[in-house]
C-alpha cells in the first residue's frame, strides 16, 4: 500500500484529497499537514512514499520544503499541487527534485495515474501545462547554480548506444518500467543502467538526467 502525506494549508482541500484517495484501496493517506514545516517534523516519525505538496504555505513554502526532504530523505517522493499563477515557484520546486506537478482539481483518475507512474520512477506533468516544463528545464540548463557538469564536457564522457537510448527515454518523461518493456530489458536492469549514466555523468536524479538531455537540443 503506497503511503502518501498531504500538505496544503487549506483544510478543505487537504481533507477532501484525504477522502479521494484513501477511497483508492492502494493508497493510504498517513498524514495530512499545513505546512511545510509540518511536513519535516512529521516525518522524523512516519513512513511515507510520496508526498503531494502545495507550493504557498505558511511558516515554510512547498519549494523549500522540497528542498530539505529530498536532501535528508532522497527516496521520498515529491508532486507539487499548483495553481496556474504558481509557475515562479515550479521551477525551483523541480530543481529541487519533485517529480512533478499537478494542478489541484485534478481527477482521481489523473492523480492516481500520476501517484504510480512517479513510484515508477517517472514523471507527472499536468497535461494542460506539461509545455511549460521544456522552458524551465531550459531556463534550469542554462544556471549553473545546482549543477555540477559543464556542456563542454560531454564529449569526454563514454556513453554507450543502449545507455544513450534510455537517456533519451528518460528525457521524454518514460518510467523505467516502460523504458524496459521498449527496449526489451527488465525493470531491475534499467535501474541499474541509470545508476551507472548518473554516476559517469556526475548527476544527481532522473531529473537532472532529463535537463542534462534536453539541454543539448534534444526533443
Amino acid at each position: 500500500m503506497v503511503k502518501i502525506m498531504i500538505a496544503d494549508d487549506q483544510q478543505l482541500i487537504r481533507e477532501s484529497l484525504k477522502i479521494i484517495l484513501n477511497s483508492d484501496p492502494s493508497f493510504e493517506v498517513v498524514k495530512v499537514v499545513g505546512s511545510g514545516q509540518e511536513v519535516v517534523d512529521a516525518l522524523e516519525t512516519e513512513s511515507i512514499d510520496i508526498i503531494l505538496m502545495d507550493v504557498r504555505m505558511p511558516s515554510m513554502s512547498g519549494v523549500e520544503c522540497t528542498r530539505l526532504v529530498k536532501k535528508k530523505y532522497p527516496n521520498i517522493k515529491v508532486i507539487i499541487l499548483t495553481t496556474f499563477d504558481d509557475d515562479e515557484y515550479i521551477y525551483d520546486a523541480l530543481k529541487y527534485g519533485a517529480s512533478g506537478y499537478l494542478l489541484k482539481g485534478c481527477s482521481l483518475e489523473e492523480l492516481s495515474s500520476a501517484i504510480h507512474n512517479v513510484l515508477a520512477g517517472g514523471a507527472c506533468f499536468n497535461p494542460n501545462v506539461a509545455g511549460k516544463v521544456t522552458q524551465f528545464f531550459s531556463q534550469m540548463a542554462n544556471s549553473n547554480e545546482e549543477f555540477n557538469f559543464e556542456h563542454g564536457e560531454d564529449e569526454h564522457i563514454d556513453l554507450s548506444d543502449t545507455e544513450c537510448k534510455i537517456i533519451a527515454q528518460i528525457g521524454h518523461g518514460y518510467s523505467n518500467k516502460e523504458i524496459a518493456q521498449k527496449l526489451g530489458f527488465s525493470e531491475g536492469t534499467i535501474r541499474n543502467y541509470l545508476s551507472v549514466i548518473l554516476d559517469k555523468l556526475d548527476l544527481r536524479d532522473r531529473t537532472q538526467l532529463a535537463i542534462w538531455y534536453l539541454s543539448r537540443g534534444n526533443k
